[in-house]
This record gives structure tokens, C-alpha cells and sequence, in this order.
């Protein structure tokens, strides 16, 4: 594959945990000979708790100041700090059911344990929170966007520079 064209260089992923953002983030960054950046691992220190939310906006923005790149991540707070460099937006806005049967399949994450119903319950609660959130930066995002809405969308995408 040539060179992509400069709309693909700064690639923002985002949807809910279990629709498989970072499974295409590497995909697309291994397409594109870009570097994939989780935001998980942005946000935690390495003992996993949490950093401040303005360290870890700090940490985006270094990431998201390079040249290219595709940040992956849920969080809306730092999303908006990649999203101001990004050039293309991939939500991946999967049903509930979809993405709980992706986090059954990816197991515990971060202390959350998907056969706890209780743990489950509450990322079903936060999922519904977080669709309004990730529809607002969807809809005012200005640059290309692209929104997968099944399983079946996301493990076919392949990003086409235009």
C-alpha cells in the first residue's frame, strides 16, 4: 500500500468497552504504519489506579501534539483533547448486547469482571451515559467520520485513505 493521504494520520477510535476499539486501533495503526495508543493506559499509572484527570489530559495531549497516530478510548474528557488534533473519527457505536458479549469475551479488564452481574449492570448503566457523549463528539466533529454500528462492520473496516 502507498503512502495514505493526510486524512489518515490522526485517528481517534472510540465507542463502548467490548465493541473492540482496541483490536481495530492496532489493525488500523499496522495498516497504516501508525503507532496505536490506548487511553486506558494514558489515564493509569502503572499500579492501576487512576492518575488526575489533569495529568492524564496531559499525557493525551503529548500523544495527540505527533505527526500520526490512532488513540483508542471510551473516555469522553479525553477523547475531546485527541479529538482537537484528530483528522478522522471511527465511533464504534454497538448495542449493548453486542458489546457485552465482547466484554464475556475479553474477560476481566481493570478490576471489572463481566461474569459479575453486578459489574455488568453498572457498565450497562455507564454504556447509556457514554452513547450521548460519544454522539455529541461525533456530531461536532468537522473532519472525516466513520460510524460502525455491528460487530460485523468492525472486524471488516479497513481504512481507506481518499
Amino acid at each position: 500500500m502507498g503512502q495514505p493521504d493526510r486524512n489518515w494520520r490522526r485517528v481517534l477510535v472510540t465507542g463502548n468497552s467490548g465493541a473492540g476499539k482496541s483490536v481495530l486501533a492496532e489493525r488500523i495503526g499496522a495498516t497504516l504504519d501508525l503507532p496505536a495508543h490506548d487511553l486506558d493506559v494514558l489515564l493509569r499509572r502503572p499500579d492501576g489506579r487512576e492518575r488526575a484527570a489533569g495529568d492524564a489530559k496531559a499525557r493525551v495531549a503529548v500523544v495527540a501534539a505527533g505527526d500520526g497516530w490512532v488513540i483508542e478510548g471510551v473516555f469522553p474528557d479525553l477523547i475531546e483533547v485527541a479529538l482537537a488534533r484528530a483528522t478522522v473519527m471511527v465511533w464504534l457505536d454497538l448495542s449493548w448486547d453486542e458489546c457485552r458479549a465482547g466484554l464475556l469475551r475479553r474477560g476481566p479488564h481493570y478490576g471489572m469482571d463481566p461474569l459479575d452481574d453486578d459489574a455488568l449492570l453498572a457498565w450497562a448503566n455507564a454504556h447509556r451515559a457514554r452513547l450521548t457523549e460519544h454522539a455529541r463528539l461525533y456530531d461536532g466533529f468537522g473532519g472525516r467520520k466513520v460510524r460502525l454500528r455491528t460487530r460485523r462492520e468492525v472486524e471488516s473496516f479497513t481504512p481507506l485513505p481518499s
